[in-house]
């Protein structure tokens, strides 16, 4: 597995979903790998991004978020607090589906409108 921030991982879920999982502070300086394997994982129809971890997400995050949601049906699973906020504010919790959990995010269906 690789490691992305602080100590993100890429690993396989429930099925044939891709799950990213990211942890720890997520700004523009150490976002490079975890938008990396994002992009990758974006290829798959339904990307799951495991946010459980995540303590500090910024504007360059929520960018790199709302980019891979044009390319595939992006989930974001387990979102701390900070992060529904941020989403909330920018609207793109309309945007973004929110699941509580990384396998609920990863055995409901997919969405066919990844725009929004």
């Amino acid at each position: 597995m690789s490691t992305h921030g602080d100590s993100s991982q890429s690993r396989p879920a429930t099925g044939s979903v891709p799950v990213v999982a990211a942890h720890g502070d997520l700004d523009i300086e150490n976002l490079a790998p975890l938008r990396q394997a994002l992009e990758t994982a974006a290829e798959q129809p339904v990307v799951v991004l495991d946010a459980g971890g995540v303590t500090f997400a910024d504007s360059s995050f929520l960018s790199v978020l709302l980019a891979v949601r044009q390319r595939t049906d992006l989930r974001v699973a387990a979102a701390p607090a900070q992060m529904l906020r941020l989403l909330g504010i920018t609207g793109a919790d309309r945007i973004i589906p929110l699941y509580p959990t990384v396998a609920e995010a990863a055995k409901t269906e997919r969405v066919d409108d990844c725009t929004g």
